[in-house]
């Protein structure tokens, strides 16, 4: 008993039980990993926020983004003829307007525009639901805020950064302006469709009236433009801007602004005003061209012009109509028109082409063409201020200088005839004695550039026939001293210019004495008989004193007429670009016959 106790006693004791690890609970694990997943979830969010934000523009800096300057042309009765540039009104406040302009904005764009806090959740889950059930996008779900981010500080693009970036920017618009103060930066810099920035700018272009004053239905026509300002433009689509207008009225009835018989009491009275001249782009062009010169550092430019709307719109019809008709027969492919104060060198009309749109190449300024017989009163001139009258006789007979004969197409030679005559019926071979009784080639070269006809001239007898190259705006120009007594002109299309709000000086050269009064008178008479009882008396309107000349190339490439009507002078062209001969066409015809047309149409 004794031994066993003692064995017992020498053993070594044993290790007491350890308790087994509990192991870990779900919800524990659960939150663990949902603590990661917020770790980690929130580093990659900020790694790609800032891989978005990292060239974001510098809001402070976009706000006082820089723009182009403004050109503003105006008819010479002071209506809206075209702009160019970034075009800005006055800055407007939200107490400057009428409320139902803000208004309708929100209620077409942005209802929840004062609740929401820059992105609207609602409204982009509206918008989904929308364009789920259309099967396409029939709404947008952008706030006001966002549009205005992304039309001050981004590109139009649409992708992912970019509208991650709009999101983060409205934010901080939402975070630096009162509701308001945003609103009355989106009035004033919303892009509303031919370079006019702003309501303001918007409504004297479209309306001719500041954005303080526009009516009912105009306001709702501006704020139908933000959704699509080329496609919804009311001086290019006038009618989807009413559509779009009648479309924001019945959005204005919808959340209580208006009620619906005023929304459709006011969709009735839209009426956009008919735009009088659909091509008076080649005037705009030729107006702008030497601005930078004319007015340095002057800033956004109102410019006067000289244009004659109503005219302006008589010629581009009547040409269009005789392209169309007469034309195409006999294959005149393109015309142009110059209408021309004689007594200072205003230009009323011009019409550089067939169609602007169609090709903006300016045919009255820029295209240089033979003008054939047209030329001819520069000859004449020379010969009378050499002494020669009117009345002077010379040989028709047939003529010819070395290798060269000029033909008289159907005349018949009848020994002599008086120099009025010789104009009359554009005899060649007396114009080409005339220019030698004048002083030959080079004095009549003289003579033209006098008169302001630019290029060069061939020291050859057939330059009595029109074998220089002019542009019809110079020809025009050159009669002018025979309408008004003698006194050479610059055209020019600029009455008055005006730049923040004052008048600056109008680069413009007085008609100079050219020609003697005397000189002149006869060069007048000569041309009525050209009229009366010569080539052009397709010309020839009744009740009215006129003249003119005549000009045909060879082959009938090029056909002229440049006719005196009152105390204006008016030029035709007619061709083809590519100089592809008419079928008989020449100036005593078509031409003629358009100069009658814009004169009875346009003067009477």
């Amino acid at each position: 008993m004794a031994r066993s106790t003692a064995r017992a006693a020498a053993l070594p004791p044993r290790p007491a039980p350890q308790a087994r690890p509990r192991r870990r609970g779900l919800p524990a694990r659960l939150l663990r990993l949902l603590l990661l997943l917020l770790i980690w979830g929130g580093l990659a969010l900020a790694a790609l926020l800032l891989a978005f934000a990292w060239d974001l523009p510098r809001p402070e800096e976009a706000l006082a983004t820089t723009r182009r300057p403004s050109v503003t042309l105006e008819a010479a009765d002071g209506r809206l003829l075209a702009t160019s540039g970034d075009l800005y009104g006055e800055a407007v406040r939200l107490a400057d307007l009428p409320p139902y302009l803000p208004g309708a904005l929100m209620a077409v764009e942005d209802r929840r525009f004062r609740a929401h806090f820059g992105l609207d959740p609602l409204g982009l889950a509206r918008a989904a639901i929308a364009n789920l059930r259309a099967g396409r996008v029939v709404q947008g779900g952008s706030t006001l805020t966002q549009q205005l981010a992304k039309n001050l500080f981004l590109t139009p693009e649409r992708s992912l950064r970019r509208k991650v970036q709009e999101a983060m920017l409205a934010l901080w618009l939402e975070r630096r302006f009162t509701k308001d103060q945003l609103l009355e930066i989106y009035l004033n810099r919303v892009y509303l469709g031919s370079g006019a920035y702003g309501m303001d700018a918007a409504a004297r272009l479209y309306f001719g009236v500041p954005a303080r004053r526009v009516t009912l239905w105009q306001a709702a026509i501006l704020a139908g433009l933000p959704k699509a300002p080329s496609r919804l433009n009311p001086r290019v689509a006038p009618a989807a801007a009413m559509h779009r207008g009648a479309d924001v009225l019945r959005d204005m009835a919808e959340v209580g602004l208006i009620t619906a018989a005023r929304s459709t009491q006011e969709a009735e009275r839209m009426a956009l005003p008919r735009r009088p001249s659909g091509d008076a782009g080649w005037f705009a062009d030729w107006v702008q061209e030497d601005l930078a010169e004319a007015y340095p550092g002057a800033g956004d430019l109102i410019l006067r012009t000289t244009l004659d709307l109503r005219l302006q719109a008589v010629v581009e019809a009547r040409l269009e109509a005789l392209l169309a008709g007469p034309g195409a027969a006999a294959r005149a492919g393109q015309g142009a028109v110059v209408v021309l104060d004689a007594r200072d060198g205003a230009v009323r009309a011009l019409a550089g082409g067939r169609s602007y749109r169609q090709s903006p190449f300016n045919r009255a300024t820029a295209a240089r063409r033979q003008p054939g017989s047209a030329f001819k009163p520069f000859v004449f001139l020379a010969a009378l201020e050499a002494g020669a009258t009117p009345e002077e006789m010379v040989s028709d007979a047939p003529l010819s200088l070395g290798r060269w004969s000029p033909g008289n197409g159907h005349w018949r030679a009848r020994g002599a005839i008086t120099l009025e005559e010789a104009l009359a019926q554009s005899v060649n071979t007396a114009a080409v004695r005339v220019m030698q009784r004048g002083g030959g080639p080079r004095a009549v070269a003289a003579v033209a550039r006098r008169l302001g006809i630019q290029g060069r001239f061939p020291d050859a007898p057939s330059l009595a026939l029109g074998t220089a190259e002019v542009t019809l705006l110079d020809l025009v120009a050159g009669y002018a001293p025979f309408a008004n007594g003698g006194y050479s002109v610059t055209p020019y299309g600029v009455s008055r210019a005006e730049s923040a709000e004052r008048l600056l000086a109008v680069p413009r050269t007085a008609p100079q004495r050219a020609v003697a009064p005397e000189h002149a008178a006869m060069m007048r008479r000569m041309l009525g008989a050209v009229v009366r009882e010569g080539t052009g008396r397709a010309a020839a309107v009744p009740g009215l004193a006129s003249g003119g000349k005549t000009g045909t190339t060879q082959d009938s490439r090029d056909a002229w007429f440049i006719g005196l009507a009152g105390p204006l002078v008016i030029g035709v062209w007619l061709g083809n670009d590519d100089a592809g001969p008419m079928a008989d066409v020449r100036g005593g015809s078509l031409p003629a016959q358009l100069f009658r047309s814009i004169v009875e149409e346009g003067l009477r």
